[in-house]
């Protein structure tokens, strides 16, 4: 009797242990929550770059986390221009947070991210955000946020 492995495990595990990573940094264990606030940070970082900087900044992320992220994408309209406010605005309304959780949640799942990716890729992505914005995304300290 053979028995079958599920191909989609590595890819499962791999995803979790990104979402555990983000958890922690947010200092939560509500999963829903950080897998609401990173699908936003992925999809509004995305739609602010080009096609080429978006599709190598998808190369660092585990297999079911680049699906997440390329979902919904449309690359015929991007870049999307938008300042920090509008981003601010739209990561409050998309992860259901008050805006002024944003800051602090953005900062958090970048860190999070900054070590989990190679090293540079995130400093590379936001090089390529305007000034105002990679000071939403950039992280000062460690953000704990209560949920």
């Amino acid at each position: 009797m053979t028995t079958h492995s599920d191909p989609l495990a590595p890819a499962h595990q791999t995803a979790r242990r990104w979402l555990i990573a983000v958890a922690e940094q947010l200092g939560t264990d509500d999963h829903q929550y950080v897998y609401r606030v990173l699908r936003t940070w992925l999809h509004l970082v995305r739609d602010r770059l080009t096609v080429e900087s978006a599709a190598h900044f998808a190369a660092q992320l585990p297999e079911l986390l680049r699906g997440v992220y390329f979902d919904g994408w449309k690359p015929s309209r991007v870049p999307v221009r938008y300042d920090a406010a509008t981003f601010t605005t739209r990561f409050a309304e998309d992860a259901t947070i008050s805006p002024r959780d944003v800051p602090t949640t953005a900062s958090a799942i970048s860190a999070a991210l900054d070590s989990l990716c190679s090293p540079g890729q995130l400093d590379h992505v936001f090089t390529l955000l305007p000034a105002a914005l990679r000071g939403e995304l950039e992280f000062k300290t460690t953000a704990v946020h209560r949920r």
